[in-house]
């Protein structure tokens, strides 16, 4: 067997051969180097298409979208570290990579505390009380189509737009159990809804959160993509309502009541948020901190709360001869729990992008592709494409590109790129994690292709949406 050493060294001069001698010889100043033709370069794109395909898989192979990602991040660094350390330069890729770590740690700070937040909020009990509300409303089915699709755009632009989807198909769900003519075009409408509805807030969608952050728009700023993401939402829903059956469904009854510290959990959310706000627009420091804070008061604030339930708690009596072990306590507040429950599957494939896409910039490909798309195709039609592309990839992979290229580019067109990458996703089930989720729990009723029928029908309120954004945001443009 070939010593070790021998495999790497002959591994690095195979890819080191279409690496030019002027090339290796720009780095000993340190400066960024173009590494898109040479054999490092091919081998990172090929990683990271390869660790896509897995992403893309991951309903059929069952491995989370975060482990290829993750894997690939390394190696990308891997490669771009040698290709330097040949040059004789080992500090610019030392650089560029604790950047990426660092823009990665603002936003899973920030992510961890509005993940907690809404994991507290679902173990008061809130979410489940608006949804027995809905489902005992005795409202119709066309009714509750545009109630449910309603609540998506109005919840979403705070709570994230996966849970919003999830809550608001429970309720479709409960009140048409049986109905597949109704549950689909629902189910359709809710993920439009909710990806339309998280565009118009930072606290949306993480790529509307990563513009915010990166200070391309102000908080207020977002506020100008209100009435084009409601009419991204409003002609879809309008055209699929008519085939939503005007029935009356079967009465539901279901009373659900909100746990002790719910409502005033809601007001600390609100309170941070607007610590985050402040903290950025006025002390011009990171969001991440005022979030941190309302983590901290969540805590504090739940070290009371889980006092007051372990001090009152009455034991649950299963018999009249019951004693000892046979006596059950319901599970006091711990706000740990919330934390453990966040979604680390996305705050870790989030890392993986980051890195990989990081990665990949500091090769040179980000570059090229932003001279392909935002100087020879222009800012409009290459944030148009930025959209379609959200359907098929990741938004957050795409964004988070487009932030890294950082086109010269107006505040109207940074709007538009927030826009369209944000609701380009609602044109396959594919496109965002609301539409993957719904997959699952509508399963066999909302599909792929039960999607795919209303595309045309999302794809006018996708057009329709970009010329309503030039129209009232010209001046911006």
């Amino acid at each position: 067997m070939r010593p070790f050493w021998l495999t790497m060294t002959t591994m690095t001069a195979f890819l080191a051969l279409p690496f030019p001698d002027a090339a290796l010889a720009a780095v000993a100043s340190h400066d960024t180097i173009d590494l898109t033709h040479s054999g490092f370069g091919i081998a990172a794109v090929a990683v990271f298409v390869i660790a896509y395909l897995l992403v893309m898989g991951e309903e059929f192979l069952h491995l989370r979208k975060s482990k290829p990602v993750m894997v690939a991040a390394g190696i990308i660094w891997a490669l771009v570290g040698i290709a330097y350390a040949m040059a004789g330069d080992t500090h610019t890729a030392e650089q560029a990579v604790r950047h990426n770590l660092l823009e990665y740690a603002e936003l899973l700070l920030f992510l961890l505390a509005a993940m907690t937040y809404i994991n507290t909020l679902n173990e008061r009990r809130v979410f489940a009380a608006l949804r027995s509300w809905l489902v005992s409303t005795g409202l119709s089915l066309r009714a509750v189509f545009w109630a449910t699709g309603g609540l998506a755009f109005v919840i979403s632009p705070v709570a994230d737009n996966l849970t919003t989807a999830l809550i608001m198909a429970a309720v479709v769900m409960a009140v048409g159990a049986g109905n597949n003519r109704f549950i689909a075009p629902s189910c359709i409408n809710i993920v439009v809804a909710a990806n339309a509805g998280g565009t118009f807030s930072p606290f949306g969608d993480i790529t509307t959160l990563m513009v915010w952050q990166k200070g391309m728009v102000s908080f207020s700023e977002f506020f100008h993509l209100f009435l084009p993401a409601l009419v991204n939402w409003l002609v879809p829903a309008l055209l699929m309502s008519f085939a939503v059956p005007n029935e009356q469904p079967q009465a539901v009854s279901e009373a659900v009541r909100v746990k002790n510290g719910g409502f005033a959990i809601i007001g600390l959310f609100a309170f941070t948020i607007v610590m985050a706000v402040c903290a950025h627009n006025f002390l011009h420091l990171p969001p991440v901190l005022g979030m941190m804070t309302g983590l901290g008061l969540l805590k504090v604030y739940g070290y009371f709360l889980r006092r007051d339930e372990i001090t009152n708690a009455i034991p649950k009596i299963r018999g009249p001869e019951t004693i000892g072990n046979d006596i059950t306590r319901e599970r006091p507040f711990d706000v740990f729990d919330s934390i453990k429950d966040a979604e680390w599957d996305t705050l870790m494939f989030f890392y993986g992008v980051v890195l990989c896409v990081g990665g990949l910039g500091t090769i040179g490909y980000l570059a090229a592709l932003s001279q392909a798309m935002y100087v020879d195709l222009g800012p409009t039609w290459a944030n148009v494409v930025v959209g379609l592309l959200s359907a098929f990839i990741d938004n957050i992979p795409v964004m988070f590109a487009v932030l890294t290229m950082n086109p010269d580019m107006s505040h109207g067109q940074w709007l538009l790129v927030t826009l369209t990458a944000g609701v380009g996703g609602s044109l396959l089930s594919i496109g965002s994690a609301a539409g993957v989720a719904l997959m699952g729990q509508a399963r066999g009723v909302y599909t792929f292709f039960s999607h795919l029928r209303w595309t045309w029908a999302i794809a006018l309120g996708y057009v329709a949406s970009v010329w309503v954004h030039i129209w009232i945001n010209g001046a911006m443009m």
